[in-house]
């Protein structure tokens, strides 16, 4: 099968043939008809957590996936050969198994069957992204009139978050550019805060006065990255980035925590069905093919994603 590996520890990603993996117990084998991106796929290409967590090469890369079941193991019965479903490769050791191939193996806990309402490009861009935003969201527990500030929102995390925010009632102010504003509003935003123009605290606290109720963090590598002024005392913070830590959530006078995906199929299942029946919407923003799949990871490595992007495999 072709694939996108890294061939060895240190090497560059390459398009390559691979043997197709064999499906175990508690595992689905899946033909590919298409790949999600993330952030998390350029960890994986530079070994990032190589030293936390075992890796085994070659690797192919992509975590989510959507396609039709080849073969199941034993004690799958949720779905079955010919069932068009979409999934998730879980990260655990030892990491290997990828989604950026004519065939990926994912474990049965993530795999779904896709809604009819979805086609394959929006069931591979659900996974990953939809379920950090919905643990990001649970973990503030806004509430129905309070204010929300989301920084990184036009990322495919952040464009979820957005309209998990709003459906909550929640006032909803996001970063993102001039350019961004009008799909921001169209998915639920009040205010759109341009991060190219100034602080983005002082902006926010011009019309805020008095802070905002909550924070969700999708972006920064530092603390002077992250708006945590924008925060009301007391206020909450959710941020998938591993800064700030919890000495700085506590010197600001903030209750924070750094939050995980688990896209299982318990959480992407009701959130796939809500997609498909248009309450959620999946803005998948770039189509590319596999041979292509590098441009997007690089297109994601330098910041400039804007919604999600899909690599399609096969026909």
């Amino acid at each position: 099968m072709r694939a996108l590996h890294v061939p060895a520890a240190g090497a560059p990603p390459e398009l390559g043939d691979l043997p197709i993996p064999q499906v175990a117990p508690g595992q689905v084998l899946i033909k590919v008809k298409a790949a999600g991106l993330n952030p998390f796929d350029n960890a994986i290409a530079a070994g990032i957590m190589a030293d936390r967590v075992p890796h085994e090469y070659p690797l192919v890369l992509g975590r989510d996936a959507a396609g039709v079941v080849a073969a199941v193991g034993e004690g799958v019965d949720h779905v079955k050969p010919g069932d068009e479903v979409f999934g998730h490769v879980l990260f655990a050791p030892p990491v290997q198994a990828g989604t950026l191939a004519e065939y990926a193996l994912l474990p049965a806990a993530t795999v779904v069957v896709k809604p009819a309402g979805l086609d394959f490009a929006a069931a591979a861009a659900l996974p990953l992204a939809a379920a950090a935003a919905a643990a990001a969201v649970d973990h503030v527990d806004p509430q129905p009139g309070q204010v929300a500030l989301v920084n990184g929102a036009t990322g495919g995390v952040g464009r979820y978050v957005v309209q998990m925010l709003a459906a909550r009632g929640v006032t909803v102010v996001a970063t993102g550019t001039e350019a961004d504003a009008v799909p921001l509003v169209a998915l639920g935003a009040t205010t759109v805060v341009d991060y190219t123009t100034g602080s983005v605290a002082n902006r926010v606290r011009a019309t805020y006065p008095d802070g905002v109720d909550a924070l969700i963090n999708l972006v920064g590598n530092t603390p002077a990255e992250i708006p945590l002024d924008a925060v009301r005392k007391d206020g909450t913070v959710a941020t998938t980035t591993m800064v700030p830590d919890a000495d700085i959530f506590a010197a600001a006078g903030l209750t924070g925590a750094t939050v995980f995906a688990h896209p299982v199929r318990e959480t992407t299942a009701p959130l796939a069905e809500q997609a498909a029946a248009g309450a959620l919407s999946i803005d998948v923003h770039t189509v590319l093919r596999l041979e292509r799949a590098t441009e997007g990871l690089a297109t994601l490595a330098a910041g400039n994603a804007r919604g999600k992007i899909v690599v399609t495999v096969g026909d």
